[in-house]
């Protein structure tokens, strides 16, 4: 990853405004199916449609309201990794985990200078150095592959993509 920002505050911003966009029409598609198709095993990525939806709300926590304020200690990590909060099982829990992943990602991003952008950040489960403005971009990559890989494999999506 860079070195520098190479993302502006406005871009960044826009980003992941477009990303949750996308991220709650995909959660209506999913939660408008029947429960046993939400939650049914594929046999690829995270399994379930439902189980992809919160690993996406996992990625976008632990990057934009632990590891881009320099929340990376290993007890602070594995307090929130072990948090069961983060693996609702319904729909109620599932609504409750993402009001507070985006509150915090909404307070991170109205806080967000160009100078941020550039801040070096470092994770235990990556190799190398990123910054801040990569961690934008690492989110967005995350929810692609993370959506193709469980949705792929049925020769489509079942929940198509938004329009």
């Amino acid at each position: 990853m860079s070195r520098r920002a190479n993302i502006t505050v406005a871009e960044a911003r826009a980003i992941l405004e477009y990303d949750r966009a996308v991220f709650d029409r995909f959660t209506r598609r999913v939660r408008a199916l029947p429960p046993p198709e939400a939650v049914r095993k594929r046999g690829i990525g995270h399994e379930s449609l439902f189980a992809t939806l919160v690993h996406i709300l996992n990625v976008h926590e632990v990057w934009h309201v632990y590891i881009v304020h320099g929340r990376t200690s290993d007890p602070e990590l594995e307090a929130l990794f072990a948090d069961p909060t983060r693996q609702p099982r319904n729909w109620k829990e599932f609504d409750a985990y993402a009001k507070r992943v985006w509150a915090g990602v909404d307070r991170t991003m109205r806080t967000l200078r160009a100078r941020d952008l550039a801040r070096r950040v470092k994770v235990f489960w990556m190799p190398g150095v990123y910054t801040v403005g990569d961690a934008v971009y690492q989110t967005t990559l995350e929810k692609l592959t993370t959506w193709g890989r469980s949705s792929a494999p049925s020769g489509r999506t079942t929940a198509n993509p938004p329009r």
